[in-house]
């Protein structure tokens, strides 16, 4: 029987997924990215698996980044020069390179006095870099990149940000996981109390959610034996249920003998528990 397909690194199986391989090994796209894939010389990120990847003298570029230093033309799938370690299209490095910069916005050239934003080798005027949803503009301020897009704080985070399940509103750092659900520390507190319950024991009623303390005093159901909280916890997490009542399962006792009979034949006669040999002398 042959050996199942894995991931070289974290060994989880690649049966039926995507994988790379590289000098004789196998890799999930997510290790190939994060720990082998290339470097590109020029956004400084990972080139994944998925991605078009030039190779020029021991350096890596994703296609979209293999760009003329001058004019910014893509040549990925045209001839280049080397000049003065930059890499030039052909016409730039025969001009000597003195070509006016022009805009990636709106296409018009730099004039003298103009305020500019410089990201990945392109131009921007500085009212023409502008956010790739709203379209308002970034300007100098904070970005996020994602593709080949730009977004605005607010944009980036009403479009990838997680959302809490219960405000709703992005979680923009933090947050907790429960039952694959995002939510904001300040957001997964007891239902009674509202005690935050992150790194807390809890428990889950009907999609509610309880400190030990609130579950013990107003949710769990009591014992018909000592008349204490079940609550799941520590001595006694078995229960024994009967009819409508409930017992811790060390409760559950013959009434006369104090015979435990967790798992074994009982009598309840006037809502007391008896085994079968006390239940013959005291029900009539």
């Amino acid at each position: 029987m042959s050996d199942k397909l894995s991931c070289s690194h974290c060994k989880e199986s690649l049966q039926g997924k995507k994988y790379v391989e590289k000098d004789d090994q196998h890799y999930c796209l997510k290790c190939f990215s994060k720990f082998y894939a290339n470097t590109c010389a020029e956004c400084r990120m990972p080139i994944g698996a998925d991605s078009k990847e030039v190779h020029y003298k021991n350096h890596f570029w994703h296609d979209t980044c293999f760009r003329c230093a001058m004019c910014s033309l893509p040549l990925a799938s045209e001839t280049f020069v080397v000049k003065d370690n930059k890499i030039m299209c052909n016409k730039c490095a025969t001009s000597g390179g003195d070509e006016i910069p022009m805009c990636k916005g709106c296409g018009k050239a730099f004039v003298s006095g103009d305020q500019n934003v410089e990201y990945k080798g392109f131009l921007w005027h500085k009212d023409c870099f502008i956010c790739s949803s709203c379209k308002e503009v970034i300007g100098t301020e904070s970005f996020f990149p994602k593709g080949e897009d730009i977004y605005c704080l607010k944009c980036h985070q009403a479009k990838f940000s997680k959302h809490c399940v219960k405000c709703q509103k992005p979680i923009t750092s933090g947050g907790i996981m429960y039952q694959d659900k995002p939510w904001h520390a300040t957001c997964f507190v007891c239902a009674s109390c509202s005690k935050k319950l992150a790194e807390q024991h809890f428990t889950a009623v009907e999609d509610k959610y309880y400190c030990v303390d609130c579950y013990k005093n107003f949710v769990a159901k009591k014992c018909a034996g000592c008349k204490n909280p079940i609550t799941g916890f520590g001595k006694g997490t078995s229960v024994v249920a009967y009819e409508e009542q409930s017992w811790h399962d060390y409760c559950f006792s013959c009434k006369q003998c104090s015979t435990n009979l967790a798992n074994k034949h009982f009598v309840l006669h006037n809502e007391q528990v008896y085994c079968p040999d006390c239940a013959k002398k005291v029900v009539h």
